[in-house]
């Protein structure tokens, strides 16, 4: 049972990590397409990203509801790093919708 438990907490990390990078991915993407002036596709990304961060965040949410014990220390390694790349896109977003906010305004006072 208890190695059933740290596959699942090593599942559950990865499955973080995972999402949460593909988010951010896009995020950047999305800067990219903002600064090109493609604006409806730098929202597209930035939502297409928040879709998929939300897996993200459930899946920390569900690792964070988990009873861990004594012998899942091993892996709370891998839940920090998730735990960071989770915050890490949680800001880039942040970010990003800015960045485009602002490449937005600007656009249209040159038109």
């Amino acid at each position: 049972m208890a190695e059933e438990k740290k596959i699942d907490l090593e599942e559950m990390s990865l499955e973080i990590i995972t999402n949460v990078g593909t988010a951010r991915s896009m995020y950047v993407e999305a800067v990219e397409a903002a600064k090109a002036g493609n604006f409806e596709e730098a929202h597209n990304l930035v939502a297409e990203g928040e879709k998929i961060f939300i897996n993200g965040h459930h899946a920390h949410a569900d690792l964070v509801n988990a009873k861990v014990g004594v012998e899942d220390l091993q892996y709370m390694f891998l839940v920090m790093h998730a735990e960071d790349q989770l915050m890490s896109a949680e800001t880039l977003k942040i970010v990003c919708d800015q960045l485009i906010d602002l490449l937005e305004q600007n656009a249209s006072k040159a038109n």
